[in-house]
């Protein structure tokens, strides 16, 4: 099995971007660590904080996102981070050229029931034009350079693109790495299997209601086969399912909170995940705009989310064009 630097470097991609990524590498088998270690780690559980994002921190949040910053400006080679867990970017080396936007811990809601979270980044190079602070991240989801999420399951996991399509690679713990364990990720088409909240389903728009309600009357209904429903609760994982064996991800816009209306974050959840997504040969998009030619105004920016395979997004679209309804604006 290949290394992962062997790979990168046979896809020519640049020095210094291997070494940033190697970096959250080392970063994630940290954060593996203390994930299978468990309470004996004394990390599990909540604090009294909240992040920015008005949500509970647990312990691990703060250690992830502490262990990736501080590794990644430690470099010299990244200009500034943005995290889910910080209120503004924190600025690295001026004359650095990195970008990185990430979700330090995903699903951590799941940390307390031992089961699976992870870590998803996003990474772009400074601007040619004048920026600075927050607006150095203002870029839309096509000028990524690279993009993945480490997967902390029963074997912790990478998956990345760097836009050459999408690799897989498994934390081998005899050598303290990662090796390449699948050459090319390839979303089916075609699916028979979502996953979405349905304990939001009342607060949807009018399409969304009306396709998955479609879905669910099965063989009977006027999709004409069965679909199975799955939900981890961690983006991480359900869009890990998709990339392994198809179907379809949503975590649509909802009228719960009109000043609120979506859950996703854009820059570090929503676009890394559709990078990989589309790498993939899927297809990724608001129900409205596809993801990632989204102009972003803010760093911690929300959008709705649909995305997985090519023909059953497609499908859901057409609910989105044919049912007039009130849209919700992110």
């Amino acid at each position: 099995m290949q290394r992962l630097i062997p790979v990168l470097n046979s896809d020519h991609v640049p020095l210094h971007l291997i070494s940033v990524i190697n970096t959250l590498l080392t970063a994630a088998k940290e954060i593996s660590h203390r994930l299978h270690q468990g309470s004996l780690a004394g990390t599990l559980g909540s604090t009294l904080d909240e992040n920015i994002q008005g949500e509970t921190q647990k312990k691990l949040d703060i250690v992830s996102n502490q262990l990736i910053k501080n590794m990644l400006l430690e470099t010299g080679l990244v200009h500034a981070v943005a995290s889910e867990e910080e209120d503004d970017i924190v600025m690295g080396n001026p004359d650095a050229r990195y970008l990185v936007a990430y979700d330090p811990l995903d699903g951590s809601s799941n940390i307390d029931i031992n089961s699976s979270v992870g870590t998803i980044f996003s990474i772009l190079q400074k601007p040619d034009h004048p920026a600075e602070g927050k607006e150095l991240f203002l870029q839309t989801g096509d000028e990524q350079i690279a993009a993945g999420y480490i997967l902390y399951g029963p074997s912790t996991m990478l998956v990345l693109t760097t836009g050459k399509g999408v690799r897989a690679y498994t934390l081998d713990h005899t050598v303290g790495e990662f090796l390449l364990t699948v050459d090319s990720l390839t979303i089916p088409h075609d699916t028979q299997e979502f996953a979405i909240n349905m304990s939001n389903q009342r607060h949807w728009s009018t399409p969304m209601q009306a396709y998955i309600r479609d879905l669910l009357s099965g063989v009977d209904g006027p999709r004409g086969k069965n679909f199975n429903m799955r939900w981890n609760a961690a983006m991480v994982s359900d869009v890990h399912r998709i990339l392994t064996r198809s179907g379809l991800f949503s975590y649509p816009a909802d009228s719960r909170k009109p000043e609120q209306p979506c859950k996703l974050r854009l820059l570090y959840e929503a676009n890394p995940m559709s990078f990989l997504v589309e790498q993939a040969g899927g297809r990724a998009t608001t129900g409205y705009e596809r993801i990632m030619s989204l102009q972003p105004t803010h760093i911690h920016q929300r959008c709705s989310v649909i995305m997985g395979s090519r023909n059953e997004v497609d499908a859901c679209l057409e609910y989105y064009k044919s049912i007039p309804c009130e849209r919700f604006d992110c």
